[in-house]
């Protein structure tokens, strides 16, 4: 298995599929799960000609983690280290959730001499957390609450968990691929959650999304719970100079799944016009 090794050590496991010679297309994945949130939709990307790189947040999945960070300057360093590492350039960066706010501090701390476009896929950005500056966002009880039912009991929480709300009502998923999403969580260390859970819920990308000047997609899906349209999606569209926004009608945070032909097609025709 392939790893490449941070600054303070920390080994990041990444896969590496497709064309060597095609356009580097690096996935980030959201809070709580690992690569594998990708693996239904790789083939079709790999179909179309594209280089896959996927690789596991620090503490998910098969990386390890050295010491307890999971603030977003060290993740957006984390990426830096993997692009640096496999030498890619003219990569489109497609982060999903969590992923999304990575792919952004990346480009604020490292620039886009190597990335050609950007998709934020229902991001976690500009912000998410209620605050004064942030008046309609998700309100600190519920943030709270989310944080002590990780820390007591994550299977509560994901037994209270409706596959609906959380892919929309387009598609149904089955069982199978709902359980495995569940075991991603699961399986991820409680420790590793609330660090990352803090870093999504305390993000504010406001004042750096207008400097990104990268050719950006922006998709979501307009009933998506976890990260509201009208929060994230619509405000980044605002924010980004250069940025498109497509909207899937009924799908939810999880439209990587229930929508992955429409979704896997928005991206390569966006990837095409760069």
């Amino acid at each position: 298995m392939p790893f490449i090794e941070t600054e303070d050590r920390t080994s990041i496991h990444f896969t590496d599929w497709g064309n060597a010679e095609g356009m580097p297309v690096v996935f980030t994945h959201a809070w709580g799960v690992h690569k594998g949130m990708w693996d239904n939709l790789l083939p079709e990307f790999l179909d179309a000609g594209f280089r896959c790189v996927a690789y596991d947040r620090r503490g998910h999945g098969r990386s390890d983690i050295a010491e307890l960070r999971c603030d977003l300057d060290t993740l957006a360093d984390d990426l830096s280290a993997l692009l640096d590492a496999l030498d890619l350039r003219d990569v489109l960066l497609v982060g999903h959730s969590l992923g999304g706010a990575e792919a952004v501090r990346y480009l604020s701390r490292q620039g886009s001499a190597r990335v050609a476009g950007l998709v934020l896929s229902a991001p976690s950005a500009p912000m998410l957390a209620q605050s004064s500056a942030n008046p309609a966002g998700i309100p600190l009880e519920a943030v709270d609450m989310m944080r002590q039912l990780v820390r007591t009991d994550i299977g509560a929480m994901l037994d209270s968990w409706r596959p609906e709300d959380f892919f929309g009502t387009t598609r149904a998923i089955s069982a199978t691929l709902v359980d495995s999403i569940r075991r991603q969580m699961v399986d991820t260390p409680v420790p590793v959650m609330l660090a990352t859970l803090e870093t999504n819920m305390g993000v504010d990308l406001t004042a750096e999304l207008p400097d990104v000047v990268l050719p950006t997609l922006i998709i979501q899906g307009d009933a998506d719970i976890n990260n509201p349209l009208d929060l994230t999606g619509r405000r980044c569209a605002e924010l980004i100079p250069n940025a498109s926004l497509t909207v899937l009608p009924g799908a939810g945070h999880g439209l990587y799944l229930s929508e992955a032909e429409a979704y896997a097609e928005a991206i390569t025709s966006f990837a095409a016009s760069l």
